[in-house]
This record gives structure tokens, C-alpha cells and sequence, in this order.
């Protein structure tokens, strides 16, 4: 059975318990859950898929564990990998910089080129700008705990659904909280 790595950076637990639900949802034989802060790049060689999650802070700034780990990131070899993002937001107080952190990390994973899956309709939301936005939908799902909170478990159902399928898993989900 293929594990999946899920890599995530919080501050305030947001992000985290997001994590935990895609996990619970994937299921937990499937699904390893790692703090950023915890972590080096070789444990990124264990897993063929990874899901990386990551909030976009005040004015698009990066969440503060996975700005320390943001060269090894770059360093990390993805290019026989499967990686879908998540990001966690808040499209009305920060509308000029929703999910952008989300985005920076897309681009630097994209330098190694993995297969990059998980893309996420813009459909939805309310927001200025985002560097999260790539040809018109978002580069990974799109949490907004902040002013959506009520929308994110039917999301989390979707998306988990969507990567399931991309990931190629074989085991069941568990959707819903």
C-alpha cells in the first residue's frame, strides 16, 4: 500500500487540525502526519505522495517553521513524486494576499517538477489576488477558517475525494468530520 506524507506548518493549530482531517479522511493506515518543525528532507524520501500544507500569515508571509525550513525545502527532490497543497487564508482580511504562501511554496517545489495534483476551483471566494492562482484555479485547496469556516468540511470531502483518485489510493474513505 502506498503511504502518503503530510507535511504542515501552524502557528495557532489551524493548520494542523486541517491536516488531521484529511488524515482521518485518507485514513490513518494511509497517512503519516509530520510538523514541519520536526522534520528533515530525508524524511521526505519515505513517501511517493505528499500533501504539504501551509497557512499564508498578515501580508502574505510565510508560516514561521516552514520559513526556517524553506531552503531545505528547495533542496528536496520531488521529481518522482505525486504532491498536492493545501493553504490555509483569510480572503476578506487579507484579500490582497489570499493563500500566497501556498503559492511560494508551489513555485519552489516546482523547480524539482513532480506530478503536481490536488488543483482547486477558485469557484467560491472572495478575494483580491492570490499567488496561489495559476490559470485560473488555485494550485491546492483553499481553507479559509478565518470566514468559510462553515464550508470546510464539504471541501475537505471533495478535495480528499479528488486526491484519492490522483494519488491512485485503493483504500476506503471516511468522509465527513
Amino acid at each position: 500500500m502506498a503511504k502518503v506524507g503530510l507535511f504542515f506548518g501552524s502557528d495557532e493549530g489551524n493548520t494542523e487540525f486541517i491536516a488531521q482531517r484529511i488524515r482521518k479522511r485518507l485514513g490513518a493506515e494511509v497517512v503519516d502526519v509530520h510538523d514541519i518543525a520536526d522534520v528533515t528532507q530525508l524524511e521526505f524520501t519515505q513517501y511517493d505522495n505528499v500533501i504539504l500544507g501551509i497557512p499564508t500569515w498578515d501580508f502574505g508571509q510565510i508560516q514561521s517553521d516552514w520559513e526556517e525550513f524553506w531552503d531545505d525545502l528547495a533542496e528536496v527532490d520531488f521529481s518522482d513524486k505525486t504532491v498536492a497543497l493545501f493553504g490555509l487564508g483569510d480572503q476578506f482580511g487579507y484579500g490582497d494576499y489570499f493563500l500566497d504562501a501556498m503559492g511560494m511554496m508551489h513555485e519552489v517545489i516546482a523547480a524539482s517538477n513532480p506530478h503536481r495534483v490536488g488543483y482547486w476551483s477558485t469557484e467560491g471566494y472572495e478575494y483580491e489576488a492570490s499567488k496561489a492562482e495559476e490559470d485560473g484555479q488555485f494550485v491546492g485547496l483553499a481553507i479559509d477558517e478565518d470566514q468559510q469556516e462553515n464550508l470546510s468540511a464539504e471541501r475537505l470531502d471533495r478535495w480528499c475525494e479528488q486526491i484519492h483518485r490522483e494519488f491512485g489510493l485503493d483504500t476506503p474513505l471516511q468522509l465527513g468530520d
